[in-house]
């Protein structure tokens, strides 16, 4: 592990997972040094052997730290990455994507509004790589027979309360597309429910390498299994959309 300066006493902390993502990896930083509260990023790399040891070196001076070697996938460099941090809230924000202005401010504020809650959430922008067009993310506010239909948080528009993460253990290891949808059902049952703020936050890239759109198959298999072990059981929904999900993004390849 490399360490640089840190903020000494920073609100946030931001783990930036990567792997070979080094064209990506310059803007997800940036949007995280813009945002106007005190961060301390680590930034957590699975030995890429593209150009982002490069975008790492440019960044070095104001990350609290960061490692390039193989690991145990995502979800293991996540939880490896918070466990390096000291501040109060945190959160992850994957390689491909990026926070809008004042994404943090808003969420701690949400934060601080809703005391009992462990984790709040806001809106998010789906942009697809190849054209620049955008559409929202499906977000809405929290329900557990919503969640149950479908993952109605996005991502990188969460903050989490790191007494939380700590009560819960972080991300599954075991999981590989689905560890955040885990999460929030983990958050949400043995903490309480998560709070909504109707803020756009951050924004989602879908381009030809992300997991959702190569692993569809195994995407759904896992969020079939944690809505199972969590609201007991299944919605018809799962079981008619998959096959259909699996059979059209088959074809738009």
């Amino acid at each position: 592990m490399s360490s640089a300066r840190s903020e000494v006493n920073p609100l946030v902390t931001v783990v930036v997972p990567s792997f070979n993502q080094g064209r990506f990896l310059n803007d997800a930083l940036t949007s995280i040094f813009e945002q106007n509260v005190p961060v301390e990023v680590f930034v957590m790399d699975g030995g890429s052997s593209d150009n982002s040891i490069d975008v790492i070196h440019k960044w070095s001076d104001r990350l609290a730290g960061w490692r390039s070697a193989k690991d145990d996938g995502q979800a293991a460099a996540i939880n490896e990455g918070i466990s390096l941090g000291k501040a109060p809230f945190v959160c992850w924000l994957n390689s491909d994507d990026w926070f809008l202005s004042n994404a943090l401010s808003t969420l701690i504020c949400a934060l601080q509004a809703n005391p009992d809650a462990p984790a709040v959430y806001g809106r998010a922008w789906n942009v697809i790589e190849h054209t620049g067009k955008r559409k929202p993310v499906w977000v809405e506010p929290f329900d557990e027979d919503r969640l149950a239909l479908r993952c109605i948080i996005s991502q990188p528009a969460t903050l989490i309360r790191r007494s939380a993460w700590d009560a819960v253990g972080g991300v599954d290891n075991k999981l590989h597309m689905v560890m955040d949808y885990d999460l929030w059902w983990r958050l949400f049952k043995h903490v309480g429910a998560l709070a909504f703020v109707d803020h756009y936050v951050a924004v989602n890239r879908e381009h030809e390498a992300t997991k959702t759109k190569t692993l569809r198959r195994r995407h759904y298999q896992e969020a079939i299994s944690v809505v199972r072990k969590y609201h007991g059981s299944v919605p018809l929904k799962w079981w008619l959309a998959q096959p259909y999900a699996v059979w059209f993004k088959s074809i738009a390849r």
